[in-house]
């Protein structure tokens, strides 16, 4: 099966009043586990009731896995980390050390990050037959805000969260997903703007400043 691909239009933020143009697939919908399961037991002896139960316990066992403070690999899949939030309502500890310490009762698993292996990202290009989309080209990807509005946004977001990644700014922001991280470095850079950087690499992450670990 085909799939499509558009040009999605950006800002360039090295010059102004500049755009590129990006490749971005089309997403027409998604896999469910009886398909995937479907699609397994063609090419095994399992029968797809066998193999959806086994799909099912590795979620349970990646979760009970996740739960003791690890992060689980699967070969050919990726990696799993969990990542951790405040309980809504409960305010952070503040940088400083004053205020209220928030113990265990306060926090909770808020989300679980997933680092896709490189052997499977070389075997979905193998796979993958592309085909530009009939007038295949997005217009410029603009947000509805203005920066200092998506500045509130990311702080705010990270009052009740650890950490904000370029994927989720991009997502509260509306911006593309490469503009979205050259602004968080851009906040990161600005004196005043109360963001910081921990992390390093793939596993760089946006925090309230004062939160840094590693640059």
């Amino acid at each position: 099966m085909v799939a499509k691909y558009i040009m999605q239009e950006v800002k360039d933020l090295n010059n102004e009043g500049d755009t590129l143009l990006y490749p971005r697939m089309v997403i027409r919908d998604s896999c469910g586990t009886d398909e995937l399961a479907e699609y397994i037991s063609a090419h095994t002896s399992f029968s797809p009731a066998e193999v959806k139960g086994v799909i099912e316990l590795l979620g349970h066992g990646i979760a009970r896995t996740m739960a003791q403070g690890r992060s689980v690999r699967i070969d050919g899949i990726g990696l799993f980390t969990p990542s951790l939030a405040i309980k809504e309502g409960k305010e952070r500890e503040e940088p400083d050390g004053s205020g209220t310490k928030r113990n265990a009762a306060s926090i909770r698993v808020g989300d679980v990050r997933f680092r896709a292996d490189r052997q499977l990202v070389r075997e979905t290009d193998l796979a993958c037959n592309l085909e530009r989309e009939s007038g295949g080209k997005s217009a410029l990807c603009r947000s509805r805000y203005t920066p200092q509005e998506r500045l509130a946004l990311a702080k705010r977001y990270l009052e009740e969260h650890p950490v904000l990644t370029v994927g989720t700014y991009a997502s509260l922001t509306g911006l593309s997903r490469t503009t979205a991280g050259k602004e968080l470095r851009r906040w990161y850079e600005t004196e005043g703007s109360g963001i910081g950087i921990s992390g390093m690499g793939t596993h760089r992450v946006y925090v309230l400043r004062g939160g840094e670990e590693k640059k």
